[in-house]
């Protein structure tokens, strides 16, 4: 499956606009008391990575239901609540088919 923020894919053509479609996750990650600020950010980042991951994969999955072969226009979305630890990662784009 093609995932572009473009609205267009070089060398292809889009014959159907499927639909609007969203990969959402949400994590609370498990944080350990460290006073080394370096390795709490470390943490952090790798667990809004992962959840990334997880809401592309959802995006993907979303789409391949409505039978794409492609996403455009992609937007991300990331939310952090650093008191709580939360993360929630919102993937949207444009599902269609090339050629």
């Amino acid at each position: 499956m093609i995932l572009t923020t473009t609205d267009t894919i070089e060398d292809h053509n889009i014959k159907n606009y499927l639909g609007i479609v969203t990969g959402v996750d949400v994590s609370m990650p498990k944080t350990t008391l460290t006073f080394n600020m370096e390795k709490y950010y470390e943490s952090y980042e790798n667990k809004i990575n992962l959840v990334k991951e997880e809401a592309f994969q959802k995006l993907k999955d979303n789409a391949s239901k409505l039978g794409a072969n492609a996403v455009v226009g992609i937007g991300i979305d990331v939310e952090t609540l650093p008191s709580s630890g939360i993360i929630v990662v919102s993937v949207t784009g444009t599902a269609v088919t090339v050629v």
